[in-house]
């Protein structure tokens, strides 16, 4: 027991009695009152039971439970009086009575209220289970329980669109307090009481199940402690708590009378009954002191006795068992030398002022053993008074629960903790995202959730390395937490995401100012390594109630909205908007109707010839993809390739053109077309798969094509941005005997190095540079020094959007070999190239 007793001690009550925790005055009525006024004077007195009362003597009582017995579908049945539907027998209990004995009476007469009367049988107020749980000293025994091992209502689920008195009769037949309500229109699920009853009731609604409901439930994992639990009926004025596994399904509900179950009033009462024994045997010459020595002695718990003036007078062999000292070592010296010095001095205060105020004190302190080992332990202290009332001794009982909380926290910190950064993960963030919705919903406020994206952090992991990336993400983290005011929260989601909850909102103005403090946070470098790097945050709002009113649904809008943030130019913070929600709404069923598109042949190919400009035949085919949507028509490439990129869908699709494309070329041959060359274009996914080689031969294997017919296509970028092992799968493509063309030359700084040794064969000019032609002297100087880099790389220089003649008139001015464009020829289908080769595409002069 670690206090110091160096406060003067001073007179207090015996002992808990009824009459010292009944604080709620007694609600009354009369019998013709009917069930609407009564539940409205529940409601309006916050209690779950009304007296009803004739010339001045208590006849009957009705209470939240009674509510469900009324058949609320029948006619006039809000009008009827309490005398028709109240129970008549009403349980009583002496104001004297120890709350420990209530206790036992509320669990051998499976009653929830008790009428407190006088020594006349006067009504002094109602006594509920709730009153007894919070206030019989329980914690030590629910810190050791969790919640599935008082959970005793079976799980009852309900439609919401259920008229409320269907509901009303399946809760009294299934014998439950509560239920879960679902629905499809719905983000979750709500949970209907029999006080949602109530409250119908006083409003003289019927309806359905689904008005009734609060929403959302709250729910806690089933290993939740009942202390927990306690604390959370508490805090929120809940009476019933979802109890749920991690899958997401619902095991059963957990009602704050469960609670009751648990408390073990026999055991308290002989405790209680020792203690006044004992009080009497002190009086009596302490003869039977020695059978309470032995009790004590043999228990688990430490006991120490310490008496007025603040000395040890006793210690039980458990003490030096948990603390490491001897009774010889303790004994007449104050107990503040367990004191670890982790608690202040307010905390030793408020101890002393309870004890005073309630005759005992319990909670958690942290000690230190004689070798120096700080622990944790579960303490109470109890208050000895002789017959006059006065305090004659301190008793204090105390279990070490230090590997249980170290238990509890690693499993708290591998379940609810981000591993690097150590701030909440996306569990724990959803947790905390419930619990404050079901706050805002019941003080009717407002909050906000930040959805948070550093912009282009990928880069830093392609080229400094993960290890690095982790420097910047615990860097961020950390500033992230600074701007934050208490009781905020910042989790990491994952990556390079994270989000923040603001629970607490003034105005929609407040989150705006926070998403301005923290991109200003990033404005700073980061060291890292050895290097000074540059973070940027996009940042999207959503607010409660306004967008959203689930988890899911805040985090779905806050999302949205960050990638609005990210549309209009990064480093900003964008609030959630309907319009933005209808874009990214388009967006999705863009994505949704491409993945859906190469497994229901949407995809064609047209072909577009290439002509040598020195014999003004046709020197190659370029394949070109194009997609048919059911309902928009044509898609252009433009709109899609782009996508199917960023979806990762360019390999699957790319296999499909090349197979595509080698078939057809293939049949051309069969038909006795001339054998020209085979363009099909390369996405920057391909370019860098070692299994793409393979898969190419393959493909050439299947058609029938021979390699030397095919030419692939890729651009500048793909050498860029992975150099090197673009270069190795260009070297295994090149062994294939295929062609290799580089395309949109000009339109990137490639590296003419990385160009003279890759086994590139062609170049195609960008078209930006041919549209120029014959209007800008610097574009024609432009192309003529790419032609002749061409050349002097020993290879072939092809210029693609010709469009006109003055085009075609430079490009032979500047040494180009091929053309190809609309001048020439629109794509078109496989069957009408075979046209192209029978007329004249190019005047040669």
């Amino acid at each position: 027991m670690p206090v110091a007793l160096d406060h003067p001690v001073q007179t207090d009550a015996p002992a808990r009695s009824v009459g010292d925790i009944l604080s709620k005055r007694l609600v009354q009525c009369a019998p013709d009152v009917s069930v609407t006024e009564a539940a409205g004077l529940m409601r309006a007195h916050r209690c779950s039971s009304v007296v009803v009362v004739e010339n001045g003597r208590a006849t009957g009582i009705w209470t939240e439970r009674d509510a469900l017995k009324l058949d609320i579908s029948a006619d006039g049945v809000f009008d009827t009086p309490l005398s028709r539907v109240m129970s008549r027998q009403i349980k009583s209990i002496g104001r004297d009575t120890l709350v420990s004995e209530a206790g036992l009476r509320f669990k051998r007469d499976k009653i929830r209220h008790l009428l407190v009367v006088d020594d006349d049988d006067a009504p002094l107020g109602m006594l509920s289970q709730t009153d007894v749980i919070l206030n019989h000293g329980v914690e030590h025994y629910l810190t050791f329980r969790d919640v599935r091992s008082v959970m005793s209502q079976a799980l009852v689920q309900i439609d919401a669109a259920l008229p409320l008195a269907e509901a009303v009769r399946r809760m009294r037949a299934e014998n439950c307090e509560a239920a879960i309500v679902t629905s499809p229109a719905w983000d979750g699920a709500g949970i209907v009481t029999e006080r949602d009853v109530v409250r119908m009731v006083a409003e003289r609604r019927q309806g359905t199940v689904g008005e009734a409901a609060s929403r959302p439930v709250v729910a806690v994992p089933p290993n939740f402690t009942l202390l927990s639990a306690r604390d959370l009926f508490t805090q929120y004025g809940f009476r019933h708590l979802a109890v749920r596994e991690e899958n997401g399904a619902f095991l059963g509900l957990l009602s704050f009378s469960d609670i009751l179950s648990i408390l073990q009033y026999e055991y308290a009462v002989q405790i209680n009954a020792a203690l006044r024994e004992r009080d009497e045997a002190l009086v009596r010459s302490r003869r039977d002191l020695n059978l309470a020595r032995q009790v004590i002695e043999a228990s688990l718990d430490g006991v120490m006795i310490v008496n007025e003036a603040g000395l040890v007078d006793y210690v039980n062999p458990a003490f030096t068992r948990l603390t490491g000292y001897g009774a010889e070592e303790i004994l007449g010296r104050n107990p503040r030398l367990l004191q670890s010095g982790l608690h202040d001095a307010d905390f030793y205060d408020s101890m002393w002022q309870t004890l005073r105020g309630s005759g005992y004190w319990m909670g958690e302190v942290w000690n230190r053993r004689k070798n120096g080992e700080i622990y944790a332990e579960w303490l109470t202290i109890n208050t000895i008074r002789d017959h006059n009332g006065h305090i004659t001794k301190y008793a204090g009982t105390f279990s070490d629960i230090t590997e249980k909380k170290n238990d509890e926290e690693r499993v708290r910190s591998l379940a609810y903790s981000d591993s690097l950064t150590q701030l909440p993960n996306r569990r724990l963030f959803h947790d905390r995202l419930e619990q404050g919705i079901a706050a805002a919903h019941r003080h009717n406020g407002q909050m906000a959730v930040m959805f948070l994206d550093l912009d282009l952090f990928k880069r830093i992991n392609d080229s400094l390395g993960h290890d690095v990336g982790d420097m910047v993400l615990v860097c961020v983290a950390q500033r992230l937490q600074d701007c934050l005011r208490e009781g905020d929260t910042v989790a990491r989601l994952g990556g390079d995401e994270f989000a923040i909850l603001l629970p607490t909102l003034q105005e929609p103005a407040d989150a705006a100012r926070l998403a301005e403090r923290l991109i200003e946070a990033m404005q700073h470098p980061i060291p890292a390594a050895g290097h000074s790097l540059h973070v940027t945050t996009s940042i999207g709002i959503a607010l409660y109630p306004e967008d959203a009113t689930t988890p899911d649904g805040l985090l779905k809008c806050a999302d949205q909205a960050m990638y609005q943030s990210k549309e209009v130019g990064r480093n900003r913070f964008h609030l959630y908007s309907a319009s933005s929600n209808n874009r990214a709404t388009e967006r999705l069923s863009a994505e949704h109707s491409l993945r859906q598109a190469l497994a229901r042949g949407e995809f064609h190919l047209a072909y577009q010839v290439k002509v040598d400009m020195t014999s003004g035949d046709v020197s190659g085919v370029e394949a070109l993809v194009r997609w048919t949507h059911p309902e928009r028509g044509e898609v252009p490439p433009g709109d899609f390739i782009p996508l199917a990129e960023r979806l990762g869908l360019m390999p699957a699709l790319g296999e499909w053109i090349l197979r595509t494309a080698c078939r057809q070329g293939r049949a051309w041959l069969d038909h006795g077309l001339p054998p020209v060359r085979l363009a099909v274009n390369l996405s920057p996914q391909q370019v860098v798969d070692p299994t793409f080689p393979p898969t190419v031969a393959a493909i050439l294997a299947e058609s029938g094509l021979p390699p030397d017919l095919l030419e692939l296509e890729l651009t500048e970028r793909a050498l860029i941005d992975h150099p090197a092992e673009t270069g190795r799968v260009l070297r295994a493509l090149y062994a294939c005997g295929l062609r290799l063309v580089l395309d949109d030359f000009g339109s990137s700084p490639s590296s003419l190095v990385s160009l003279s040794h890759l086994p590139i064969q062609a170049v195609k000019v960008d078209q930006g540079f041919v549209d120029g032609l014959g209007q800008a002297f610097a574009d024609r100087d432009l192309v003529t020094a790419i032609v002749r880099l061409a050349h002097a790389l020993g290879i072939t220089a092809v210029a693609e959007g010709v469009e006109r003649p003055a085009q075609v008139a430079a490009l032979k001015e500047a040494g180009c070999d091929e053309i190809q464009g609309y001048l020439i020829s629109r794509a078109v289908p496989p069957d009408e190239i075979a046209g192209l080769f029978a007329r004249p595409l190019l005047a040669v002069n």
